[in-house]
């Protein structure tokens, strides 16, 4: 199968490519960064996987444009695998939110996604059986009151996207499903779970009782990219160690 992972270099995203190829996907992947994007190839080719790289900001509409353009030459117009996964965040109480904030945040996680999605649809009902993951967030299933006002906004209009495309689009046989992870481990949010305010709020809220880890996350998406899961369409899975299904328990 053929696939594309946006912000593939790190974190989930990382984990993400790096378990569809393990499974025999030819991957596409794009960052930002480009000395960041390279360290990765490297890895990856090293290891034996099938997987090409370039430099996209999904934020701009030319580069999303281009990025389309390649992966349809260099998977002959057919993709199997879309795995919206860029996102980020600026932590500020909504007051303080500025509208270029506002803009940010909505362009760089709901807007890219969506068009995304617009552009790739052509490929993936070619491939006669595709499957696209949105990774969202557990923030747009409950509220997190840590700044996160706008971006939980945006991950909230990704899961109803979810639902909405999977009715949509069933017919040219894509399915359309959203991963919701909650605290996880990665990079460049390790030093964010080190903060002992979220430590001690999350941790208690949590049955598993502790943060989750990329490759928690990565295995779910595969998942939803494989046969095994040609049932399953329209959903949002949330893979947060209980967090989010959490209510009062008194041992």
């Amino acid at each position: 199968m053929t696939a594309l992972v946006t912000g593939g270099s790190k974190g989930i995203g990382y984990a993400i490519v790096e378990e569809l190829a393990q499974l025999g996907a030819i991957v596409h992947t794009c960052s930002r960064n480009q000395v960041q994007l390279n360290e990765s190839l490297h890895q990856w080719v090293t290891k034996g996987y099938k997987v090409t790289g370039s430099v996209c900001d999904v934020s701009s509409r030319t580069n999303r444009e281009n990025l389309i353009s390649k992966v349809s030459s260099e998977f002959n117009g057919k993709l199997n695998i879309l795995v919206n996964n860029v996102g980020t965040t600026i932590w500020k109480e909504l007051l303080d939110y500025t509208e270029e904030d506002f803009s940010f945040v909505m362009n760089t996680n709901l807007q890219s996604a969506f068009h995304l999605s617009q552009l790739a649809h052509p490929l993936l009902k070619a491939s006669e059986a595709a499957s696209i993951v949105f990774i969202s967030s557990i923030n747009g299933v409950v509220s997190i009151n840590i700044g996160s006002a706008v971006y939980s906004a945006t991950k909230g209009a990704m899961n109803q996207l979810t639902k909405n495309l999977a009715c949509e689009w069933a017919k040219d046989n894509i399915r359309t499903n959203s991963v919701a992870p909650g605290a996880i481990r990665t990079p460049a949010a390790d030093e964010f779970l080190k903060d002992e305010k979220i430590v001690n709020a999350y941790i208690p809220r949590t049955p598993l009782g502790r943060f989750g880890e990329g490759e928690e996350v990565s295995s779910v998406v595969a998942f939803l990219c494989l046969p095994a899961s040609s049932y399953i369409t329209g959903q949002t899975i949330c893979v947060d160690g209980g967090f989010t299904v959490n209510g009062l328990y008194i041992s």
